[in-house]
Formats: C-alpha cells, structure tokens, sequence
C-alpha cells in the first residue's frame, strides 16, 4: 500500500509540473549501475543473472528520475521474468541514445502492447501478480518530461525488449 501511496504523490507532482526535472548532459554508466544494485537482490532472489552491458555513452537527463523509471521498469522485468537473464545495454545514435532492457520473461501479447503504457493497466494474464499498474505509465511520462521516449517489442512466452530513447543533448 505504501508503494502505491509514494507512486501516485510522484505520479501525480509529476502531472501537475509540481516535481521539475532537471535534465543535463551525464554519463549512463552510473545511473545504470545504481539500477542494477538497486534491483540485484530481487534478482538474485529468483536466480536470474542481471547483466548490465558496459558503455561511455552520455546522454541528456535527470539522474534522479531517469533512475526511477529504469527501476520501475526491471521491477517489471523482474515480476514476470522466472528463468534467464534480464540484460541492459546501450546502443548511441545520432540525436539519440537507445537502452534496452531486454528479458526472457513472459513476454506481452500482442493485442496488450499499446495498454500497457497506460495508467493502472493489468493484464490479465498478470491480475494475481503483485503490483498496480503505474510503472510503466510513470515511466513514459518521466522519460516525455525529459525530451525522451519509451517503445516496447515483446514475444509472448519468449520476452520484452522495452527501449528507452534519451536525447543525447538539450
């Protein structure tokens, strides 16, 4: 419950531009790394190996909330991931920069990719699972905040490859 409480005070500072978001010019690395420490317990937990690609990549964002929706989306990774690997990797083009996080979980069915994105949405392949269906709403909007975006490819019963997009500058 108080996970939910924090996500909708965040979510809803976020809508009313309450929260500002202070992007700047940063190296991914460290951000990346905090979030697979911040999720490498639940990982290990399920005996799934996190893999985090190695990258000098820089990108333009807010440390603090690109962060979080890097978070909310391996904790997804995590929650319907069983077996495998979940694997973050870097890939620089030129106005962008693409992370992905792929995973060899459940995967989405097709019909569902464009919902998901959508506030308190639930599959319901996923209704007995915990959580509440903000993550990932949450997770556009930070990324939208920041001149960014959020694409999903999924297999279903093979894995989801969420890609986030970060400007590389203001």
């Amino acid at each position: 419950m108080q996970f939910l409480i924090a996500s909708l005070v965040k979510l809803s500072r976020l809508e009313n531009g309450i929260l500002q978001l202070s992007p700047q010019e940063e190296a991914l690395k460290s951000m990346l790394t905090l979030a697979v420490k911040e999720t490498e317990f639940k990982a290990r937990a399920k005996g799934l190996e996190l893999i985090l690609h190695d990258t000098d990549e820089k990108a333009y964002f807010d440390s603090k909330w690109t962060l979080e929706a890097i978070c909310n989306i391996l904790d997804n990774a995590l929650k319907y991931t069983n077996a495998g690997t979940i694997s973050l990797s870097v890939t620089a083009y030129e106005m962008f920069v693409r992370i992905d996080i792929k995973d060899s979980g459940i995967g989405i069915k097709e019909e569902e990719l464009p919902k998901i994105f959508s506030r308190f949405y639930r599959s319901e392949d996923t209704k007995n699972m915990e959580g509440v269906g903000i993550g990932l709403y949450l997770s556009r909007q930070i990324l939208s905040e920041e001149g960014g975006y959020i694409k999903v490819s999924s297999v279903y019963g093979q894995g989801s490859t969420f890609s986030v997009f970060l400007p590389k500058s203001a």
